[in-house]
């Protein structure tokens, strides 16, 4: 068997099954002998990787469904006993089952129980024939064997004769090996399903399992080096962080410690320079720091299968052989390594890591050095790692409390809660300075907001306003860009009163202030236009992202003295915020959030007319509040290429602390205008990101828009639909913008099943008993839905009383949207002789199509409308028009719908012309499409947000109706169609 540490707990090898949905559905079919799967399935996998506890999982369900379970397991330990796999396989069944036996088969068969030496292969392999054809003809049979490459190959080659001689009968045989090589004469059709790493996800949930978690840099640290593997996870977690990205801990895996034992000590050296180097430095570096050029160093290496040379590469084949590797050396060794690469570094940051490295004690050159290249490459985790080493080895105390600030800073980027309070806990101890007091709280602050303590979040930014006198307008000014996102989200009426009190506080700061460069180098190389969205809704609606600091767009605008240390004066982007430009942003943003309907108006103040997209008009440092105040006034769809852009930048850059910000309003604006697949992928990604980091409210937020997609899409999964950890830790009265985006997720989904009784009871709690919004953004944004819900359950003269309020808040002059919206709610909930004028001026204006599922459900229930006065032919008119658009957008209720009203209007049905195809559901017709483009069950489940095993259920009643029994045949029939 696979060597495991002795301290390897139960609880990790059980915990390994994270992540393995997909896998275990995939082996599920084949032992429930679904059409089109294999009758012999191998599982590899390297070390660690979760094989063992896949197989255990497996055999569980399957003995749960009443599945007859063998199972054995290989071991290295004792290759001379033969059939040692068979005995296990044998053992329990054969007591209650041989008697049935012919006399011949059951002498075999207590022959090999008593490991006697007598049976020859010929009747061996009739005996477990015989035995498996009579357990198979009671029920479903499973045969598993792990570690498969360490099997006796007597068993295998009489496994395998016998799984060929009952091809077609319910029996599966499972296998599990390292090395598909070792495996001889594997049956006919033999299918193999390789284990990957962890997904980023699963990696963090187990790593949050073990009983001493770690925490902030170090967290982070080790999800990057293990890779995804279990086991690497489980054994660096025990430990504590060393240089170059290595983990200080006794190697748990003796399998690695053998292998480096076993070859030459040249070897191992150079395998420890290979390990200093890291992850991705070329072969050429290592060499040249080993002052060697004979490649024949690493043969013995990789014959022990602990490194592979790819290309100009060396990779180790297991994150514990990297780390084995490293921390076999004692420290003198460890140190000469990581002086002689920094010898031969090219990249300013590579060098600078290998100084860090071998220094023990404060120098101020390595600590310029980590400064100067900190953002040389726009990632927020490895310039938040370089600052915090270079606040660690700066000799002076200045020096050290500046260094720290802008190490915080940078894991504000990042947004790791762990982190961000270790650095901002240092930061006050070290420095009671204005200035750092303030970015202290800008980055706790942020934290905060991602977490969902709101009120904390606008405490914190409120009592830093004390000190915007002492620390200049540039700093303040982002500070209250980051309260008006704090106030949006949370949606509480005392911190949007607060707001312009904060605002009048940074106006009148300080001209000047020091400044720091902190995020400031990222942001600089990260967006030239305009890296935070806004939205209003909490959802991206300031320039802090960039947190304590705002964000600049100008790249290199900071500049080094000559001691190597960067600053930025007012004249860098930090003092862009100051500009003229850039005032009347923010005093539009403050405007948008305390007063959302002012937006459209304010927006027109800032110089840029509805329509027209966000240009090289607005300052730089301005754009991120402009965007939000565009958000408000429903422009901001026109600025999609910009977000975009600017999202995956953040991506790239890991700075999910910053994209956390404004992910929420892309995926807000991206449903809007239809574009549902693209809008999907964001919400996976960011999900990911958010759970990684385990910042909950951001979780449940994204969760909310998952619903909300499903709901729109008509693919509704059975409850629950959200993760109960999650929204325990969410107070919906201090996040209200959450709870809004709850409240119409729910009702969507009521609506799509065509509960009308439920979507109106959520809806309706959108608003207060009086009438006012939970959210003064959001809310409004449901008021036709709440209108529809309203007249189909009879509550018209409920709603009517909202729809004023509503009305009365938005203004003289609503934006396009909130028009279309009105009118409809209006033509829904009116008199009925003014319902056709409603309609028609909801959909007079061509703009409003920039909205096609709303615009789309206007025309519906106009149709409904038209046809209810007998003027059948104009409502086919409009139900075409909305039938296209909920085809193309993938709309399957609003498409449904729209058909049942073309059938009520006596309308033709369409032609048959799609064959089986068209006896399908629209959601089997969208999984048998995909299926046809290649994807597995589990991937096409990540885009339909469903579990694997439900797409797979799907497909087990697809088949009979199409007449097929495999994928290729399904591929073949869309094709063909």
């Amino acid at each position: 068997m696979t060597v495991q540490s002795p301290q390897q707990s139960a609880t990790a090898a059980e915990a390994s099954v994270l992540g393995r949905d997909g896998e275990t559905e995939r082996i599920l079919r084949c032992v429930t002998r679904e059409p089109g799967t294999p009758q012999t399935l191998l599982v590899l996998g390297e070390e660690g990787i979760g094989r063992t506890a896949l197989l255990r999982r497996v055999r569980e369900l399957a003995a749960g469904e009443g599945v007859s379970v063998l199972s054995a397991q290989g071991w290295a330990g004792d290759p001379q006993r033969t059939r040692a796999c068979l005995h296990q396989l044998l053992a329990p069944p054969v007591p209650a089952e041989t008697a049935a036996l012919p006399a011949a088969s059951q002498r075999v068969l207590t022959a090999v129980l008593r490991e006697d030496d007598g049976p020859d292969a010929g009747a061996l392999r009739a005996a477990l024939t015989a035995l498996l054809d009579r357990l198979a003809a009671a029920r479903p049979v499973l045969v598993c064997v792990d570690d498969a490459d360490l099997c006796d190959r007597a068993t295998l080659e009489t496994l395998f004769a016998a799984a060929r001689l009952l091809a077609g009968r319910p029996l599966t045989v499972l296998l599990a090996a390292r090395h598909e090589t070792a495996l001889p004469g594997l049956p006919p059709g033999t299918e193999t399903l390789s284990l990957g790493p962890l997904d980023d996800a699963s990696a963090a949930a187990l790593l949050d399992r073990q009983p001493a978690p770690p925490a902030g840099r170090h967290r982070l640290e080790i999800l990057a080096e293990a890779g995804g593997n279990p086991l690497a996870l489980v054994e660096l977690s025990r430990g504590a962080p060393g240089p170059a990205g290595a983990v200080r801990h006794a190697p748990a895996e003796p399998v690695f410690g053998v292998r480096l034992d076993a070859v030459p000590a040249g070897t191992r050296r150079a395998l420890l320079y290979a390990a200093a180097a890291g992850p991705g430095e070329t072969v050429a570096t290592v060499m040249a720091a080993l002052d060697t050029g004979d490649l024949a160093v690493w043969a013995p290496a990789e014959a022990a299968g602990l490194v592979s040379l790819v290309e100009d590469r060396l990779v180790f084949r297991h994150p514990l052989a990297r780390s084995a590797a490293y921390l076999r050396h004692p420290s003198g060794e460890r140190q000469q390594a990581h002086r002689n690469l920094a010898e031969v570094a090219v990249l300013p940051e590579a060098r600078a890591r290998h100084l860090a490295a071998a220094t023990v004690g404060a120098d101020a050159f390595v600590a310029d050095a980590l400064e100067t290249s900190a953002w040389r490459h726009g990632d927020a985790v490895q310039a938040a790692r370089a600052l915090e080493q270079a606040a660690r080895l700066s000799p002076r105390r200045p020096e050290h409390a500046r260094r720290l600030a802008e190490a915080l800073t940078a894991a504000q980027a990042v947004g790791d809660p762990g982190w961000v309070r270790d650095l901002h806990g240092r930061l006050l101890r070290e420095s009671a300075e204005p200035e750092f007091v303030c970015v202290a709280a800008g980055a706790l602050a942020s934290v905060l907001c991602h977490e969902a303590a709101q009120r904390e979040a606008f405490e914190l930014l409120a009592a830093a306003s004390e000190y915007f006198p002492l620390i200049g307008a540039p700093l303040a000014l982002a500070l209250v860009g980051q309260a008006a996102g704090v106030a949006a989200q949370s949606g509480l009426p005392e911190h949007r009163a607060a707001l312009p009190t904060l605002l009048e506080r940074a106006h009148q700061a300080d001209g000047g202030g020091r400044g720091h460069r902190g995020a400031l180098g990222f942001f600089g190389q990260v967006d030239a236009a305009g890296v935070q969205r806004g939205d209003g809704g909490g959802r991206g609606q300031h320039l802090g992202g960039a947190g304590s600091l705002g964000r600049p767009d100008v790249p290199g605008a900071w500049r080094a003295d000559g001691g190597g240390r960067g600053y930025l004066g007012a004249a860098g982007p930090l003092g862009q915020l100051d500009t003229a430009g850039t005032r009347r942003a923010l005093a539009a943003l403050v405007a948008v959030v305390v007063r959302p309907e002012t937006a459209t108006g304010e927006l027109r103040g800032l110089g840029r007319p509805p329509r027209v997209p966000l240009g090289g008009h607005d300052a730089p440092a301005g754009r991120p509040a402009a965007a939000a105040v565009a958000h408000h006034a429903d422009e901001a769809d026109l600025d999609l290429g910009q977000s975009r852009l600017a999202d995956d930048r953040l991506r790239t850059a890991r700075a999910f602390g910053l994209r956390g910000w404004s992910v929420l309003g892309l995926v807000d604006n991206l449903l809007a205008v239809g574009r549902f697949t693209e809008a999907q992928t964001v919400i996976q990604n960011a999900m990911t990101e958010a759970t990684v980091l385990r910042l909950p409210r951001l979780r449940a937020d994204l969760e909310t828009q998952a619903l909300t997609l499903r709901a729109l899409r008509g693919t509704l999964p059975a409850e629950p639909w959200f993760t109960p950890a999650v929204w325990r830790a969410v107070c919906l009265d201090e996040n209200r913008a959450t709870h809004a985006r709850l409240l119409r997720a729910h009702g969507l989904a009521a609506m799509a099943r065509d509960d009308w009784e439920d979507a109106w009871r959520r809806l309706r709690e959108l608003f207060t008993a009086d009438g006012s919004p939970l959210h003064p953004f959001l809310s409004p944004r449901s008021i036709a839905e709440l209108a529809v819900t309203a007249q189909r359950t009879g509550r018209p003269a409920e709603a009517l009383p909202i729809l004023e309020r509503v009305r009365t808040d938005q203004g003289d002059r609503p934006s396009t949207r909130m028009t279309l919206l009105l009118h409809h709610a209006t033509a829904v909930l009116g008199p009925d002789a003014e319902a056709e004028e409603h309609f028609q001026l909801a959909l007079v204006n061509h703009a409003a199509n920039r909205w096609p599922w709303e615009s789309g459900h206007v025309r519906l229930n106009y149709a409904h409308w038209l046809r209810r006065c007998r003027r059948t032919l104009e409502a086919r008119g409009q139900l075409t028009t909305v039938l296209e658009t909920a085809e193309r957008l993938g709309a399957g209720p609003l498409a449904a719908a729209a058909r049942r009203e073309l059938r009520a209007s006596g309308a033709a049905p369409a032609p048959e012309s799609g064959g089986p195809l068209e006896e399908l559901t629209a959601q089997q017709r969208q999984i048998v499409q995909l299926v046809a483009s290649g994807l597995s069950n589990r991937e096409i489940g990540e885009r339909l947000f469903l579990s694997p095993r439900t797409v797979g259920s799907h497909l087990y009643k697809v088949y009979p109706k199409l007449g097929i029994s495999s994928r290729h045949q399904l591929r073949d029939l869309v094709q063909d169609r």
